[in-house]
């Protein structure tokens, strides 16, 4: 790889595709717009000192290296680095508008790794067509760039265009890359049908990765891939294993709740999840475990996610749709408005968890035309997760004449 064109701490590839996928994948927080201070000396955000209190020292130093030399990229894209991984971490999407104030001083002329940090704050509010050409011009700059060659290849598997992700994964390889190809490899054939070898794919990769972020990131999709499996007992393990490195990561604690969920053990979503009400979507999980057990604070929370919602839209962000489509179906019994959502989604992307979630409305709605998109995607990239076959099988018999008047709604 050739060395950065400017000094600092290079971006870590597997963390690069981690947030892509965590953020551009799940949605999991409503995401903020982007604030650009009226003068360089501007504050941007100031957290309590306590002690202890690594991080908000941490980004203390990193804003002082930031006031001292303002037209530097060095200092700027570490502490852009820094917001960006908090906003993965928190699920607290102000952090990103702070990475796009500080990248876009610098966007008359940036380097390689400034249009990654750039094209990671597009993805991140899916305008996926300028994170694409970010990244793509960072690597006529840079064609060894291992990170960019990850992020390209996340999109790629957000669209379903897994020719082009699997370009990417060869090119990882070429880079001599094992943990992140690993990584890309393992998940393109776990959405083309091949969930045996992406567990073994990335089971590989694991035992290969020494760094902690790199096993709690292939942890964690191993257990989504068990689950897709139908192998629980395999999946809690990875899950488990993943949460004992105690390292906050908001993807992990989502991919975690919604495994248990599924496995009908809501009261350990609220044991994990009662801390976070910050993050919209994990909000989003205690609230359906909250109401699942009839606890008082459902109604709070759901209101509350209501307020979010409403502040989202009128700011015209459609960057939550899959989120919110959820939320109008297990929380709001709303099948129609739950299933508009979700298939404006899926016009975006396509993700197993995108697909879920239009089946799942479109059933409800008692509209098969709906999943159609789910439904050839399932059988065009032959994946084989055991619930979304289940959900894909419902649509082989004849729907109900009509619908409940909960469904109808």
């Amino acid at each position: 790889m050739k060395p950065s064109q400017f000094a600092g701490p290079r971006l870590c590839p597997l963390k690069l595709l981690l947030a892509v996928l965590a953020l551009a994948l799940l949605s999991m927080a409503t995401q903020a717009a982007p604030y650009t201070p009226a003068h360089d000396a501007q504050v941007l955000e100031r957290l309590p000192f306590r002690a202890g209190d690594a991080t908000a020292r941490e980004l203390s130093a990193l804003r002082a290296a930031v006031a001292q030399a303002p037209t530097d990229p060095q200092p700027a894209a570490a502490l852009a680095h820094r917001y960006f991984d908090l906003a993965i971490a928190k699920g607290d999407p102000r952090y990103v508008g702070y990475a796009d104030a500080l990248v876009s001083r610098f966007s008359a002329s940036m380097p390689p790794d400034l249009l990654v940090l750039r094209g990671m704050v597009r993805q991140y509010r899916h305008d996926f067509q300028a994170a694409l050409d970010d990244f793509a011009a960072a690597l006529a700059q840079d064609a060894d760039l291992a990170g960019a060659h990850a992020w390209r290849g996340a999109i790629y598997l957000v669209q379903a265009d897994y020719a082009r992700a699997t370009q990417e994964c060869v090119a990882l390889q070429r880079l001599q890359r094992a943990v992140l190809h690993g990584g890309c490899a393992g998940l393109t054939l776990a959405y083309t049908g091949h969930l045996d070898a992406a567990y073994k794919t990335l089971q590989q990769a694991l035992a290969a990765a020494s760094d902690e972020g790199h096993r709690l990131w292939l942890n964690t999709r191993l257990g989504e891939v068990a689950a897709w499996q139908g192998l629980p007992d395999v999946a809690q393990q990875h899950y488990r294993q993943a949460l004992a490195l105690d390292i906050d990561d908001g993807y992990l604690l989502a991919a975690w709740s919604d495994f248990l969920l599924d496995q009908g053990r809501p009261a350990q979503v609220v044991q994990l999840l009662t801390k976070w009400e910050a993050s919209d979507g994990l909000l989003l999980r205690l609230a359906e475990a909250e109401t699942l057990l009839k606890l008082p604070a459902a109604a709070a929370h759901v209101q509350a996610l209501d307020d979010r919602f409403a502040a989202a839209r009128l700011r015209g962000d459609t960057t939550h749709q899959a989120e919110e489509a959820r939320y109008q179906l297990r929380l709001r019994q709303n099948a129609r408005q739950a299933l508009a959502l979700a298939a404006a989604n899926y016009r975006v992307q396509k993700e197993p968890r995108d697909a879920r979630i239009l089946l799942e409305t479109a059933w409800a709605a008692q509209d098969r035309s709906a999943a159609r998109a789910a439904l050839d995607w399932i059988q065009s990239s032959g994946f084989e997760g055991t619930e979304l076959r289940r959900l894909a099988r419902q649509f082989d018999a004849p729907l109900a004449a009509s619908p409940s008047p909960e469904a109808a709604k």
